[in-house]
This record gives structure tokens, C-alpha cells and sequence, in this order.
């Protein structure tokens, strides 16, 4: 009984740490993609501004 219940605590701290690692994988792929939408509308805007001009 005593090796089930530790199985189980240990399945669900290791459910609890994947959370948290899947969260912070998820944030940091949400950030990267709001950086590159702003860099790809800045070159895009910084282009046609610039092809203007000559």
C-alpha cells in the first residue's frame, strides 16, 4: 500500500513539474512570435518607406 501511494504522489508531482515546463515552453514560443510579427512589420514598413524615397 505504502509503495502505491508513493507511485501515485510521484505521478502527480511529475504532472505538476511537466505543467510548468509545457507553460513556460508555450510563454517563450508566444513571446519569440509577438518579437518576430513586430520585427517582420517593422522591415516590412522600413521597405516600402525606403523604396519611396528613390
Amino acid at each position: 500500500m505504502g509503495r502505491i501511494l508513493l507511485i501515485a504522489a510521484l505521478v502527480v508531482v511529475g504532472l505538476f513539474l511537466l505543467g510548468s515546463i509545457i507553460g513556460l515552453v508555450f510563454s517563450a514560443l508566444k513571446w519569440i512570435l509577438i518579437i518576430g510579427a513586430i520585427v517582420l512589420g517593422v522591415m516590412l514598413i522600413v521597405k516600402n518607406t525606403g523604396s519611396r524615397r528613390h
